[in-house]
């Protein structure tokens, strides 16, 4: 028969949180997630910029290339860049010919984003960089292990999610 689990000190009182220093970095997955995260930007960062570009433009280039037309506030969030950020980005890759912006059709205030053909190919000159990267962060983690993991991000996402789209 299975033992159910005991609350730990933080369940048992809600508004007794562990401190950072008991958690400890290596136990703390926001402190993991955002150090995977900036080794997976940082081992494309030279092929980035051999192509010209920035995190924020690989970002944006990346969820272009499977999200047609999305508003810019709908592309901030996908691309997880702040909009000042995107702004930059995505004038730079409009002069650049690898985007380019249309009026909403029905809020004239609202602009879609579209990757252009130039900018379809510079992602995907990229891609096989982002894929390499990719299987190295996974090497050795089984297939089921893997499932697990995007289901709990995906739960995650939920948890904190405050946009509906």
């Amino acid at each position: 028969m299975k033992q159910e689990a005991k609350p730990t000190k933080a369940e048992a009182e809600p508004h007794q949180h562990p401190r950072l220093g008991e958690i400890g970095l290596t136990n703390f997955e926001p402190y993991l997630m955002n150090r995977i995260m900036g080794r997976y930007n940082a081992s494309l960062r030279d092929e980035m910029g051999r192509l010209g570009l920035t995190t924020a433009k690989m970002r944006t280039l990346a969820v272009l290339s499977v999200v047609d037309g999305p508003m810019i506030r709908e592309l901030s969030v996908f691309a997880v860049v702040e909009q000042s950020t995107l702004s930059r980005a995505l004038d730079a890759l409009a002069n650049e010919g690898l985007v380019r912006r249309e009026t909403h059709e029905q809020d004239t205030r609202a602009t879609r984003v579209f990757i252009t053909d130039d900018g379809r190919a510079a992602f995907e000159r990229l891609w096989p960089h982002m894929a390499a990267a990719y299987n190295q962060m996974f090497k050795g983690i089984a297939p089921e292990d893997r499932r697990v993991f995007l289901e709990t991000l995906q739960k995650l996402l939920i948890n904190i999610r405050k946009h509906d789209f």
